[in-house]
């Protein structure tokens, strides 16, 4: 029991400090399981699989959405030169290029296979999460890091990935003495709305090196 309560503890610090998934600081709402959000986070996992830090692909992304291209409809219709200028501006400017084509090439393919809408993919795959990761990583600049990254949060509306927790996030758990299977972390975050916030969390712990601040937040 006591060890169940020290663990409680350390999810709370955690949540504590990063309360919102990556998601969620975008605004991007996976619970409503509608097109445009969908289409949003493929974006950002496009952006966040690049070697560049998690804030640096956050930033690129709210600039791409916040100039109004929050479906593939409005992606589709700016030019390479508009969106690599969009990224360039706004700490992307390493791969502002390739992933501006990147993202031409997913337009491509998401309206050439599914119309334009994600929940396509899923039927077609037969809501198979295997099937749905290799039909995922057929977008240019999408890999196993960019589906984890990808399936880390739309477990919120596509419920055969729940419970889902990616390498990354369980390294992270384990360094903090937290289980690092998705069914034990779920059931510490309160369930399957809040398990994206909780492994976003120990992503940005790891990423930070606040191992030992929420340590000691939670003793």
């Amino acid at each position: 029991m006591a060890a169940k309560a020290h663990e409680t503890e350390i999810v709370k610090a955690v949540l504590d400090r990063y309360p919102r998934s990556y998601a969620q600081m975008l605004g991007i709402d996976l619970g409503k399981n509608t097109p445009a959000p969908l289409f949003q986070w493929l974006v950002c996992a496009l952006l966040m699989s690049a070697r560049i830090s998690a804030d640096k692909a956050q930033e690129a992304a709210k600039a791409l959405f916040d100039a109004g291209w929050t479906t593939p409809d409005k992606m589709a219709a700016t030019s390479w030169e508009e969106r690599v200028k969009v990224l360039n501006e706004n700490g992307y400017a390493r791969y502002d290029e390739s992933t501006a084509r990147y993202l031409a090439d997913t337009l491509d393919l998401l309206d050439k296979n599914y119309g334009g809408d994600l929940r396509r993919l899923r039927d077609d795959a037969g809501r198979s999460p295997s099937e749905e990761r290799k039909r995922l990583k057929a977008f240019k600049g999408i890999g196993e890091t960019g589906a984890d990254i990808f399936f880390r949060e739309v477990q919120r509306a596509w419920e055969e990935h729940y419970p889902f927790c990616d390498a990354r996030a369980a390294k992270a758990a384990e360094s903090l003495g937290l289980p690092a299977d998705g069914e034990s972390l779920a059931e510490l975050a309160g369930g399957r709305q809040a398990l994206p916030r909780l492994l976003t969390g120990l992503v940005r712990t790891d990423l930070d090196k606040a191992k030992d601040d929420i340590l000691k937040a939670a003793a």
